[in-house]
């Protein structure tokens, strides 16, 4: 069973490993990226629910229409459901641009404002992510 301190201290790693997760994505580093995801991992997103492995990641990864351009997480939550697995929950604006004919985004950015959850789980000594799920925040309706 983890100690306080022990928690504390695998938080702050999960935080550091999502946003870690994030920053390879901006930077296009699918390698990096790859050593974080379990295979199989989940993702439930707008465009619904997939089983991808580590192909399937690098062609989303390498060959998506859009690229992430810039981030920042916020209102970041980890939560332990046993020793070896925590779900982190964060709220995170993202900046993303059409893919340039395999090079990095050089279109027009789009901020994004999402709720996001990815739940990972320790093999050995290392933590994986097994699933990430996305949310799209509604806009406030005008008010008259």
């Amino acid at each position: 069973m983890q100690t306080t301190s022990d928690k504390t201290a695998s938080s702050k790693t999960l935080i550091d490993l999502e946003t870690r997760f994030w920053q390879s994505m901006v930077d296009q580093d699918t390698d990096t990226a790859l050593t974080m995801l379990s295979e199989p991992s989940l993702m439930v997103s707008s465009h619904g629910a997939m089983k991808f492995d580590h192909a399937a990641y690098r062609k989303m990864a390498e060959q998506g229409s859009m690229v992430v351009k810039s981030f920042e997480l916020k209102d970041v939550e980890v939560v332990f459901a046993n020793d070896s697995t925590a779900i982190v929950t964060y709220s995170v604006r993202q900046s993303v641009a059409p893919r340039d004919g395999g090079k990095m985004g050089s279109g027009q950015s789009t901020e994004q404002e999402m709720n996001d959850s990815s739940t990972w789980i320790r093999k050995g000594r290392d933590w994986q992510c097994v699933m990430h799920t996305e949310t799209a925040v509604e806009a406030a309706p005008a008010k008259h």
